[in-house]
């Protein structure tokens, strides 16, 4: 399985989560969590929501995935049973990029994320706000917020 880089990563996901409140951590497969109610240690917070909320069990709602084709950046965005829980995939990963292919390597590298739980990167932006982007809480195929 071909990963992405970290920087490169990094870059994508502070594009598409557009709230300049909202807390995450990466891991290095591509998994990030958001952090709608960050605590003291984000890097703790979010390892205990991805062991949780990361490994794939087929079969069940930790198996479900949906696929997010974003507007601002090539490549998809990989659901799962926790809305917090987002897995980003490269344009160049799946050999296959039909729906099903892109969920299921999405799914792959969420549950190697939360089997590894090896955190790459921490966006704290705890005290951070800008009037200008309203709360929001949704996923949508131009915007993560």
């Amino acid at each position: 399985m071909t990963g992405v880089d970290t920087e490169i990563l990094i870059d994508v996901w502070q594009r598409l989560l557009a709230d300049p409140r909202k807390s995450w951590v990466l891991f290095e497969h591509g998994t990030c969590v958001v952090l709608t109610a960050p605590e003291e240690e984000l890097a703790e917070q979010a390892t205990d929501l991805l062991k949780k909320f990361g490994p794939a069990h087929a079969g069940s709602s930790a198996g479900d995935f949906g696929v997010i084709d974003p507007k601002d950046v090539e490549g998809w965005v990989v659901t799962g049973h926790h809305n917090d829980v987002l897995t980003y995939v490269g344009p160049d990963e799946p050999q296959d990029q039909s729906q099903i292919a892109v969920g299921l390597f999405g799914r792959s590298k969420r549950h190697r994320d939360g089997t590894e739980l090896h955190v790459v990167h921490v966006e704290d932006k705890r005290g951070s706000a800008d009037p200008a982007c309203p709360p929001c809480a949704t996923v949508t195929a131009s915007k993560l917020c």
